[in-house]
């Protein structure tokens, strides 16, 4: 089989955010590759991301997380099955290359169990789960000018001799979904001349939570002193944390977000003029359809995983913790974003 004719395999499991990242490294290999083959590995609940993706040609959507959670025998016999489809499946369309975005044990699994014969990922000191680095054969090291995750997922298309290809997102849009939030914006008084920023206060992850109290205040400001609306977004158990902010405010232009899916969240952050989040999936979708971001960042670093692209702006902590970035900085962050 030639080179433009090749079956590929990404391997990106989740979360949202990192299979944002990973979104330009098809468009990359549809661009390089436009007669190949292209199937991408993913957690079902991240799949609606790659919906319609025109750079993918088939989306192999597994529940690994379901399938770590098997205790009965019930539960593990069907693991059991849904793993020997799984492995009967990726034989059959007899992958090519496999490339490995995701650096971890169960990842470095599945790259191998495509049976491509070329298999790429990153070293084991680049990799957050080095034995996965037993898993490929051919390794890249992003060299050291490659600062973001984005900039370093790009090097692994470059053994294909894929080179300087600027990063390009695609997402989906959904024109249910976009008359919906027209709807909810025409029914809370929201105009298209409205200075509008969406604050995230939710994170998966306790660490990256800036506190509720914080995102008050800072809404309290924005709707006092910039004269902005303040729309706060949430999912699923993050609608009374949401609440209690608006709530906190006490004005109509504190205004709580409607319920949305991925496709509705999409649409309310297309609708912005600047959103506010820590290091989370809602953060990445923003930055990746070009609505100007400013992102709290703790214990993460934001040269690696800030909001990628021009026009963003980030607030790293100094001691690694959130509750240290007072509302009055960021507040001063957003005002810059908003000129």
């Amino acid at each position: 089989m030639g080179r433009a004719a090749m079956n590929i395999a990404i391997v990106k499991l989740s979360s949202l955010g990192d299979v944002v990242h990973a979104l330009p490294v098809a468009a990359a290999l549809r661009r390089a590759f436009p007669q190949a083959r292209l199937a991408w590995l993913v957690e079902r609940r991240e799949a609606a991301l790659l919906r319609g993706n025109p750079a993918i040609d088939e989306i192999l959507p597994l529940d690994v997380r379901r399938w770590r959670q098997a205790r009965d025998v019930a539960a593990v016999a069907e693991a059991g099955r849904a793993l020997g489809q799984l492995w009967r499946r990726l034989r059959q369309a007899s992958f090519d290359v496999a490339l490995d975005l995701q650096g971890l044990l169960k990842s470095g699994l599945l790259t191998a169990a495509t049976g491509a014969r070329l298999r790429i990922g990153f070293g084991a000191r680049r990799c957050r789960e080095p034995l996965n680095a037993l898993f490929t054969n051919c390794r890249v090291s992003p060299p050291p000018s490659a600062r973001h995750i984005v900039d370093q997922l790009m090097t692994l298309v470059e053994p294909l001799g894929v080179r300087d290809v600027r990063p390009e997102f695609w997402l989906p849009a959904d024109p249910e979904a976009e008359a919906s939030v027209d709807q909810f914006f025409r029914a809370t008084g929201l105009k298209p001349k409205d200075r509008l920023v969406v604050l995230n206060p939710g994170a998966r992850r306790a660490a990256k939570q800036w506190p509720a109290t914080h995102f008050a205040a800072l809404a309290t400001q924005l709707v006092s002193e910039a004269e902005a609306v303040a729309l706060v977004v949430w999912g699923p158990a993050e609608r009374e944390v949401a609440q209690s902010i608006v709530g906190t405010v006490g004005h109509a232009r504190a205004i709580l977000g409607p319920a949305t899916d991925l496709d509705g969240l999409l649409a309310v952050l297309r609708r912005a003029s600047v959103v506010v989040a820590a290091d989370t999936g809602p953060l990445h979708l923003a930055a990746a359809i070009g609505t100007p971001c400013v992102g709290l960042y703790g214990p993460t670093r934001a040269e690696r995983n800030g909001p990628y692209g021009a026009g963003h702006r980030v607030v790293q902590s100094p001691d690694g913790t959130l509750t240290s970035l007072t509302p009055a900085l960021v507040l001063s962050t957003v005002m810059a974003s908003l000129e």
